[in-house]
């Protein structure tokens, strides 16, 4: 795999904080998020910010962890406050913590202009191939098959469907709603990633 993972402190533990709450699916489908995000951008030449890509990619579903999974806001706003909080004990200034905050909340968006928030537009981007397969065909085949092999999907599609119909069930008004509502488990199962 050709795509470097950055070597900061603040990456090396969000990568601990993912591993201790995440479900080992989660985890790795954490970890594909930022590969497939960083290969995109690399084969584009999209200049981005690869800690906070990294960090915001290890946090981005914490708010589904139960440990996180607030009652009353979207898993996503629930996963910016926790990124927040990892900022502010990482040491990095205020703006930095809500840009990570920015790029979670705004990886449910439909779409994130690359122009304003390179890193939002990456996470996005990532999950949603991750996740219901859009865009999959932008990830070149040896890849594919080389970070499946090494981060595996571990019946993602069923525990992640799971979730977000929790999610619908208790915040009917959050986007994870909206998706369960437009057909997000029909999508989810044809995602060619899975085949």
């Amino acid at each position: 795999m050709n795509i470097v993972i950055p070597d900061t402190t603040a990456c090396r533990m969000s990568l601990e904080v993912a591993t201790a709450f995440h479900t080992p699916a989660l985890l790795n489908h954490s970890v594909r998020a930022y590969v497939w995000a960083a290969a995109y951008a690399r084969d584009r030449a999209i200049s981005f910010d690869a800690e906070l890509l990294y960090v915001s990619a290890m946090l981005h579903d914490l708010g589904l962890a139960k440990a996180f999974d607030n009652h009353s806001v979207p898993f996503e706003e629930a996963g910016g406050h926790v990124a927040w909080v990892f900022g502010a004990g990482a040491g990095w200034p205020v703006e930095r913590r809500q840009r990570a905050a920015e790029v979670i909340v705004r990886h449910m968006w439909d779409e994130v202009d690359v122009e304003k928030d390179p890193e939002g537009h990456l996470l996005e981007l990532s999950t949603s191939m991750d996740i219901s397969g859009r865009g999959t065909e932008a990830i070149p085949a040896g890849l594919r098959d080389e970070v499946l092999a090494r981060y595996p999907r571990l019946g993602l599609a069923k525990e992640f469907v799971a979730c977000f119909e929790s999610q619908a069930e208790r915040k009917p008004d959050s986007l994870a709603a909206t998706f369960v509502r437009g057909g997000f488990a029909a999508r989810v199962a044809a995602n060619p990633l899975d085949r």
